[in-house]
């Protein structure tokens, strides 16, 4: 009878955590705003989010999880049903665990689609990281998360997140109904000016203070070859800082004319 009592006792606790475990909370995103900050500090640990790992098909996957549900971000505000739970990538961008970046899992073929998930005051809201864009090149240049380096993330070509403080920056575009039509190609020394290869030319935003510069990419440039167009680039060109104390890339010819004025 005893071990009756407990089998019964240990399937109830069982099913309770199989239903604490499937608890989860919806969270409609709202539209970021210009150069938000995303570092709040932990009243206690349980204002910190959790990265679930599921190594279950073809490809790893990740989920979050904020206190005792999984979160579910409602891509579709009229449509419950389309409320994903996993993440093609999850990384926190502060120290403290209160801001996650994730990507989407799907298999649409359409532009990544990256969200933040914060904790502000002590509550959980998810934040889309999307601008409307016409460009005819988009599905090509927006490759969702990239990380540059330890500085921090380049989104879809147009956010740039400062890893450890938590601070999203839009990215200044070359037009403004397109989102930049290139790949990156470099940071300059200070960290603050993002270089891309457009066409033609290098379109250079210092995400700090939106001042952008375009600088035409010469004849001779290799072409087709990444890795030798990136050593030709770095070979032509070096950092110069202007007179606003922003620093960008500028071409240098070795066979022009120098002006005596230069050196005054």
């Amino acid at each position: 009878m005893k071990l009756s009592l407990v089998a019964i006792a240990l399937i109830i606790l069982s099913a309770g955590c199989s239903q604490q475990d499937q608890k989860v909370k919806n969270y409609t995103p709202r539209t970021i705003t210009k150069n938000e900050v995303f570092n709040d500090f932990p009243t206690n640990a349980s204002d910190s989010i959790s990265v679930l790992t599921n190594s279950e098909g073809k490809a790893e996957t990740f989920g979050a999880k904020f206190r005792d549900s999984t979160v579910h971000i409602q891509t579709d505000p009229a449509d419950q049903s389309k409320s994903p739970t996993k993440f093609a990538s999850a990384q926190f961008i502060n120290k403290q665990k209160t801001a996650l970046l994730v990507q989407v899992a799907d298999s649409s073929g359409l532009v990544p689609r990256p969200f933040l998930i914060a904790v502000k005051n002590g509550a959980l809201e998810v934040v889309s990281l999307y601008r409307p864009s016409k460009g005819k090149e988009d599905l090509k240049f927006s490759k969702g998360v990239k990380k540059i380096g330890a500085t921090g993330y380049l989104v879809n070509n147009d956010f740039f997140i400062t890893n450890v403080t938590a601070k999203v920056y839009l990215v200044k575009r070359q037009n403004p109904d397109d989102r930049i039509q290139g790949d990156v190609l470099l940071m300059s020394p200070d960290k603050q000016t993002i270089v891309f290869a457009v066409k033609d030319v290098l379109y250079q935003v210092n995400y700090r203070t939106d001042e952008v510069v375009s600088e035409p990419i010469v004849a001779g440039s290799p072409k087709g070859d990444e890795a030798a167009f990136n050593k030709w680039i770095t070979d032509n060109y070096a950092f110069e800082k202007n007179k606003s104390g922003n620093t960008f890339l500028k071409y240098h010819d070795d066979n022009r004319i120098v002006d005596m004025k230069e050196f005054k």
